[in-house]
């Protein structure tokens, strides 16, 4: 039997996990809380791995407030390089695999042509930089782990771009919206069940894959798409960066190659705009 082992379990993607592997039926997938699953603390992680005895074990535990983190560099850097390095340790002494999720924000924007996991990392910010620190401590330790990187991350759960959107769309008429920072948006429950075909798959090609919905987006493009699916009636003009300053810096095009994980996985993966109409399906029928 081969345990599954979810940290940060309550955060989005967590959710959509549960929803996943519920479809597929899988039932050893054991979820943890922010208490039991507190990757802070070492002595919390080493019970839970003495309980659950994970053959694999899945990171959606960061921390992800991008401004923010530009004031709380120590709590951004504690979650997302020392809490995942524990995470790292504890699978290198119970011979577990890590699947560890990452971000697009590892790059600074400025290359011109779809990200390929090779590429040289910049980050341009403190969440980024944090994240990409929580990569190099994984590669320090473990070898049997995956780091998968993804971007703009929605879904029937959690905060996030899509239920702000709607949200606003109702409340207002007009909405500016940064048309100059291009990428992809993902559905989370997308994201879900690669992670889940990855361990399905017994494959040992360990190493750093990028996971996105196909397509290219600005966020412009994603606001329209969401508000023409979902029949909302609010005007949307497209604004620069500039006209919207933010705390943090954003990478401007963080548009990544998914090649390798689709031919080493045998994945196929969805047009963005495909699965954001599921997705908005799902929240408005819930309404």
């Amino acid at each position: 039997m081969q345990n599954i082992v979810v940290f940060g379990a309550a955060g989005q993607l967590g959710q959509c996990l549960k929803k996943v592997a519920a479809d597929r039926a899988i039932e050893n997938i054991f979820y943890l809380s922010s208490v039991e699953g507190n990757i802070l603390d070492a002595d919390v992680i080493n019970t839970a791995f003495q309980k659950y005895k994970p053959t694999f074990v899945i990171n959606c535990a960061a921390y992800t407030a991008v401004d923010k983190a530009e004031d709380e560099v120590e709590q951004a850097r504690a979650i997302n390089k020392t809490g995942v390095a524990n995470l790292a340790a504890a699978c290198k002494s119970y011979n577990a695999t890590l699947i560890h999720i990452s971000t697009d924000f590892v790059f600074n924007g400025d290359i011109p042509h779809p990200l390929s996991e090779g590429d040289a990392t910049a980050p341009i910010g403190v969440y980024g930089l944090t994240k990409l620190e929580g990569e190099e401590a994984i590669a320090a330790v473990l070898d049997k782990h995956y780091i998968i990187r993804t971007s703009w991350l929605y879904s029937e759960y959690g905060n996030n771009f899509v239920k702000t959107m709607l949200k606003l769309g109702a409340d207002r008429d007009l909405l500016k919206i940064i048309a100059d920072q291009v990428g992809t948006p993902t559905y989370a429950i997308d994201l879900a069940a690669c992670v889940l075909d990855i361990i399905s798959s017994a494959k040992e090609n360990y190493g750093i894959y990028h996971y996105s919905n196909e397509g290219v987006a600005s966020w412009f493009d994603f606001a329209k798409a969401v508000f023409d699916i979902s029949n909302t009636n609010v005007k949307v003009l497209p604004i620069g960066t500039a006209e919207y300053p933010t705390k943090a810096k954003r990478p401007a095009y963080s548009v990544m190659n998914k090649a390798k994980i689709k031919s080493t996985f045998d994945i196929e993966i969805p047009y963005w705009r495909d699965s954001l109409v599921v997705c908005l399906n799902v929240l408005l029928s819930n309404k």
